[in-house]
């Protein structure tokens, strides 16, 4: 299966463009949060997923909620849930986790009891999409350090996927780390492939 994964296009409609042209060739387009920015203008930038939207799973970013999401794209949006995709058992959680310092248009944040919460109701998965990086690893911010996600570093060492893609941390797109077997990607808002 050839996958196309990307996060953090925030509005970016040219980067979307690039991303929607590599499509034509990909099984599975996984995108990974932060489509608009500041929760505005996701309604007609998502609009422009529609070709793909069979084929495509995202999760949140904290840039958008769960419910905005779901309500701009008929894509698939997963949040504490998995589903099966050719064979692939997908699971995702979208949001900033841990809460971001206070922003003034209200960033979509979850805390880490939360996140554990929602990742306790999944059984296993072959790929983790989270919006957050696992605590310790692709999770480098320039300023604050180390913010990924305790929650989701738990369950990719209690589940042990082949891939946790995720992106958020801007500093740190393009770095890859692993989690024993699982290999984590920040993936930011270029194309990345995947072979599985």
């Amino acid at each position: 299966m050839k996958v196309l994964a990307f996060s953090d296009l925030h509005l970016d409609s040219a980067a979307r463009n690039i991303i929607l042209a590599a499509a034509e060739t990909a099984d599975l387009v996984i995108g990974a949060g932060d489509f608009a920015t500041h929760r505005q203008g996701l309604g007609p930038f998502m609009a422009g997923f529609a070709p793909i939207a069979q084929k495509a799973v995202f999760v949140a970013g904290n840039n958008e909620t769960v419910d905005e999401l779901r309500a701009a794209t008929s894509v698939r949006v997963l949040h504490g849930e998995a589903i099966e995709v050719a064979g692939l058992r997908i699971a995702g959680l979208g949001g900033a986790v841990p809460p971001l310092p206070p922003l003034p248009w209200g960033s979509f944040d979850l805390t880490e009891e939360d996140a554990g919460r929602l990742l306790s109701n999944v059984d296993g998965a072959d790929i983790l999409v989270s919006h957050s990086p696992p605590k310790g690893v692709c999770d480098q911010h320039a300023k604050l350090g180390a913010i990924g996600s305790g929650a989701v570093l738990a369950a990719a060492q209690r589940w042990a996927p082949r891939y946790l893609l995720c992106g958020h941390v801007h500093d740190a797109w393009g770095a890859r780390g692993r989690i024993g077997e699982t290999e984590v990607m920040n993936l930011g808002p270029g194309v990345t492939w995947i072979t599985i």
